[in-house]
């Protein structure tokens, strides 16, 4: 593998989950593989679990690793091409890449949507811009359209507890008061789609994804309907996708909470979210302090997820 940053680089979907449950069995048996091999870590924006899953992975395959944030102790970057550079960036992205590359084995890049063009967030300019000029590894630790660790992650989480070979997951939007990216949505939906789950997204009108992420969902309106008889339910907030409204909150509907009584339409489902989430928005405290609720397993999952990856573009150089 050659970069990660959506499911199909993985190949084979089954053997990447097997190698992921050897690796959490004994996530020191590869300790060797990374052995004088650097990973650099660039962060344009926050992070918590991405960055401590994925550096902690990097160090049980014997890996160094260099952690650079772009927007604190590093030159203002300019991404786009064409401008002229009076301002206060003075440094370009296309110099910086092949800089960074020069120090590091594998570059892991995380860049959120701006916001400010549909187009160019779906384009993926920074992240591709990275794999066209660094010549190394590049893997996405999240980016303006996608989030696959953190769906590799989920999706480790679901087979781990799953009670049927084919359970029903559910995706809900849910309120929150700023805008959020669709990644995370996107991402968790094209790796739902890539398996045999019963999958379902459920949201408020105006609120429809990427048609090339909901794939073969099934769209459901009323959230009380998708949640009858689901095994798993997803919480997530997103901002509008539709070109005239993209980025906009166009909705806080506190109806839409995740809370126990709408959780009791389940077949005692449980309940996830990537993390960090906005108690009482998003989830009650009962769902969320729940023995249903997996968001921690499936947070610790996260360097499961990161370390396949990494074992697996390691053994490809």
């Amino acid at each position: 593998m050659r970069h990660f940053t959506n499911v199909h680089d993985l190949g084979n979907l089954q053997l990447a989950l097997q190698e992921a449950f050897d690796i959490k069995a004994d996530r020191y048996k590869y300790c060797e593989l990374g052995k004088n091999k650097t990973l650099m870590m660039i962060f344009f924006n926050s992070s918590l679990r991405t960055r401590l899953s994925t550096q902690k992975a990097a160090m049980n395959l014997g890996m160094n690793v260099m952690v650079l944030d772009v927007n604190q102790g590093a030159w203002k970057l300019e991404t786009e091409r064409g401008v002229v550079m009076d301002g206060d960036k003075p440094e370009h992205l296309l110099e910086a890449i092949p800089v960074m590359s020069c120090y590091c084995d594998i570059i892991g890049v995380r860049s959120f949507a701006r916001f400010e063009n549909r187009r160019d967030d779906y384009e993926e300019k920074i992240l591709n811009q990275f794999i066209q000029y660094s010549s190394r590894p590049v893997i996405s630790m999240e980016s303006a359209t996608r989030h696959p660790l953190q769906s590799f992650a989920d999706l480790i989480t679901i087979e781990e507890y799953k009670k049927t070979d084919r359970p029903k997951v559910v995706m809900s939007w849910a309120p929150h008061p700023k805008s959020l990216p669709q990644a995370v949505p996107n991402s968790f939906a094209e790796w739902m789609n890539a398996t045999d789950y019963e999958f379902v997204i459920t949201h408020p009108k105006g609120y429809e994804l990427d048609p090339a992420f909901v794939g073969n969902a099934r769209v459901e309106y009323d959230q009380e309907k998708a949640f009858e008889g689901a095994d798993f339910i997803y919480a997530k907030n997103w901002s509008a996708y539709n070109e005239s409204d993209y980025g906009k909150v166009l909705s806080k509907d506190m109806s839409w909470t995740v809370d126990e009584r709408k959780m009791k339409l389940t077949n005692n489902a449980y309940f996830m979210h990537c993390l960090p989430v906005r108690r009482n928005m998003i989830v009650t405290d009962d769902v969320i302090e729940s023995e249903n609720s997996l968001v921690i397993p499936e947070a610790a999952n996260r360097e499961i997820s990161a370390q396949t990856v990494l074992k697996k573009i390691l053994e490809s150089l």
